[in-house]
């Protein structure tokens, strides 16, 4: 039987009422990210020599999400203890910077003159180009000043340098800010993007691995710049990139073209392929963080958290490929082989059940990858048999 009458509690007891649920406070892409960086880290800005190299492995999960929030994977990968070698030496950044202000001085003259030269079309190199201050605050500033700067000189019809423009580009629903060294505006509205690189160039030719990587980094830039170019009118943007390099051993500079026609195709299908940052980061612990100030053993449980897709061209790429090499040895993975071994090696993942396989204890004998491995296999022991019952040389 009720304590209270019918009619309810008296006035002066208050009903009991069932507790108000409140909704969950809705967190942007951009909250999410910064309490995954740390709440006070700073984010390290995506260039293109790291959404290159992103291009080049878009199923690695782990990159992705540490490149799209700004994670800086060299801080990260020492407080794994796993440091990468990664940078260049002070020596070289400052020959390379008095490099760059020798070709870019008096209006970027000579950098002209080489343009106009290796690119030919009958032209003769300017006396002078257009400079446009591409100052603003903050990089999403910079990116407009500099869209606005290439609008203005395409609708001028002359030649124009900018000098460090700032280019945007959206990677796996995540923005990132690119500085080409300059881009040059033609009169007739083409837009090239020039690389200055330190390494030299002998007889005319350089490095094939350097070459290539200056490549697929100016394949970023053009991306970005094709964007901008969509929405403007008389602009076009060449895939023929001015690459100048000091001459043989000297400090005076030389330039070749590169066309990067393929580069560009390839990285624009690989970036389309990456996962979106905000579905890899949905599908982490809550909690999760990779602020460097956590304990090593906080941050391995973090990074293990994401999916990596390791590969040994990891090791001149990126700055955790030690700490991912380790775990992937560690679990006997066959992809620490290479991409082509992995390829060949069909549905065996280990390295244990490679070998397991080979010996005739595991696999299928109808699988044609099982039956290679034993052939190789009998093959093998038939030569080391052969070896070791032959007659010794004297």
């Amino acid at each position: 039987m009720s304590e209270y009458p019918a009619g309810g509690p008296p006035p002066h007891i208050p009903a009991t009422r069932a507790p108000v649920q409140q909704p969950k406070p809705v967190r942007t892409l951009r909250q999410r990210l910064a309490e995954l960086r740390g709440p006070s880290v700073a984010p390290h800005p995506l260039d293109a020599r790291a959404l290159a190299a992103l291009a080049a492995n878009p199923g690695c999960k782990r990159r992705a999400l540490l490149d799209g929030a700004g994670v800086d994977k060299a801080v990260l990968a020492t407080a794994l203890g796993s440091p990468a070698a990664f940078g260049q030496s002070q020596f070289a950044f400052v020959r390379g910077n008095a490099f760059e202000a020798k070709v870019k001085a008096d209006g970027g003259t000579e950098l002209l003159r080489l343009l106009v030269e290796r690119l030919g079309g009958g032209t003769e190199a300017p006396a002078a180009a257009v400079v446009p201050d591409l100052t603003a605050a903050g990089p999403e500033g910079r990116a407009a000043r500099t869209a606005l700067a290439l609008r203005e000189a395409t609708a001028a019809g002359g030649w124009a340098l900018l000098d460090h423009p700032m280019l945007a580009l959206e990677v796996a629903g995540s923005p990132a800010y690119l500085e080409p060294d300059a881009v040059v505006v033609h009169p007739d509205g083409t837009w090239t993007v020039v690389e200055i690189k330190s390494f030299p160039m002998v007889d005319g030719s350089a490095d094939a691995s350097k070459v290539g990587a200056a490549a697929r980094q100016s394949a970023v830039y053009v991306l970005a710049l094709e964007r901008i170019a969509a929405v403007t009118e008389g602009a076009r943007v060449g895939h023929r990139v001015l690459l100048v390099c000091p001459k043989d051993f000297s400090n005076l500079p030389t330039a070749s073209v590169v066309d990067v026609r393929k580069q560009r195709a390839v990285t624009d299908r690989q970036l389309t392929r990456l996962t979106r940052v905000e579905d890899i980061a949905a599908a982490l612990p809550e909690g999760t963080t990779f602020d460097p100030g956590c304990s090593p053993e906080a941050l391995g449980t973090a990074v293990e958290a994401v999916p990596a897709a390791y590969a040994p061209e990891c090791l001149a790429a990126c700055e955790l490929a030690f700490h991912c090499r380790a775990k992937s040895r560690a679990e006997g993975a066959v992809e620490s082989l290479g991409r082509s071994v992995r390829g060949e090696l069909g549905g065996l993942t280990t390295v244990a059940g490679v070998l397991a396989a080979a010996a005739g204890k595991e696999g299928d004998p109808a699988d044609p990858t099982v039956a290679a491995l034993r052939r190789a296999a009998a093959l093998r022991a038939e030569a080391l048999a052969g070896v070791s019952g032959g007659v010794p040389c004297h």
